[in-house]
């Protein structure tokens, strides 16, 4: 089988040959994908729901329902995985046949963690996303302003011109 450096387009571009002429002549775009998809033989969803700890198998270290503080059941988790880290280096040091338990509760306090960082994230891109229209707003109201006071000084220029012209 021959292979080319440059393989051929594919067909489609036929489809457009007389987009110039008539833009409405080509084919609408396909719509998008809902549901699921199977893509590179893994299935996908276009829901962005996150699953739940027991969902997954994991058991879940704070409390359930809609009102969670974030801040202190991360702080909570942080605090529990630090004396953790300690009674392994304790278990090491000890017993460190016995360490494998150590390490199963650290890991079930990292993917606690790293659930309750995930449901955050929908809220950190809408910060994200408020944060930069905000900074493209300043930037728009500074461009204008900046156009304003150019404009400005372009008409005291033309005055003086103007003034000049007509001498004295």
């Amino acid at each position: 089988m021959a292979t080319a450096t440059y393989p051929p387009p594919p067909p489609f571009y036929r489809l457009y040959k007389d987009y110039l002429q008539n833009p409405k002549s080509a084919p609408e775009p396909p719509p998008p994908v809902e549901g699921t998809y199977v893509c590179f033989g893994g299935n996908y969803t276009t829901d962005d729901v996150l699953p739940s700890l027991e969902e997954q198998g994991v058991r879940q270290l704070y409390p359930k329902g809609p009102n969670i503080d974030f801040k202190k059941e991360l702080s909570a988790l942080n605090r529990e995985l630090q004396l953790h880290i300690l009674e392994l280096a304790d278990v090491l040091v000890e017993r460190p046949s016995q360490y494998a338990r150590r390490v199963e509760d650290i890991s079930l306090i990292f993917k606690n963690l790293h659930h309750l960082l995930n449901s955050l994230r929908p809220h950190q891109a809408r910060a994200t996303v408020i944060h930069i229209l905000e900074l493209q707003i300043q930037r728009r109201k500074q461009a204008v302003e900046d156009i304003k006071r150019r404009r400005e000084e372009a008409q005291k220029l033309l005055k003086e011109a103007l003034g000049t012209l007509d001498g004295p």
